[in-house]
């Protein structure tokens, strides 16, 4: 297997029409959240980033939470995905108040269940359960734009 076919391999990712993962997760709350209810209606947001508090997923998540008025104007819910524990997602969130739940994905089954190997910065758009959408190798800063630009693309939303 070739170096190019390695790294593609490690970011195949949920492919497009895929189900969403129908998984009990954990938030940075504490509270478990059935991941496949969650997203089984409606549109749905899960962005993953390898570490709370480094500078790039930082930027993602701000990004996004910069943002998140305009995505639950157009009915959109957000989640973001780390290797995290309860505590460093908690933590990440409280500091930069970020107004939607992280899940805590110390064990990686969800990451496991989005077909990863490794933690990757990543963007998934879920409509009515179903993948819609996905950015295997995410923004750091843009992640909002690139997310409103696939919403305007799949014409899911209002746009003002």
């Amino acid at each position: 297997m070739s170096l190019l076919s390695a790294l593609s391999a490690s970011a195949q990712g949920l492919e497009l029409g895929a189900s969403a993962p129908a998984l009990t997760v954990t938030d940075d709350a504490g509270q478990s959240i059935d991941f496949g209810a969650e997203l089984a209606k409606g549109t749905t947001v899960v962005f993953f980033y390898p570490m709370a508090n480094t500078p790039g997923c930082t930027k993602q998540a701000c990004s996004l939470g910069a943002g998140f008025l305009e995505l639950r104007q157009r009915g959109v819910k957000v989640f973001g995905v780390s290797g995290d524990g309860v505590e460093s997602q908690h933590k990440f969130r409280e500091k930069y108040s970020l107004p939607f739940p992280l899940i805590a994905d110390k064990d990686l089954r969800l990451n496991k269940a989005f077909g990863k190997k490794r933690f990757a910065r990543q963007a998934y758009i879920f409509k009515d359960g179903k993948l819609v959408w996905r950015d295997l190798s995410a923004s750091t800063g843009g992640q909002l734009e690139d997310v409103v630009q696939a919403l305007d693309a799949l014409k899911i939303g209002k746009k003002d």
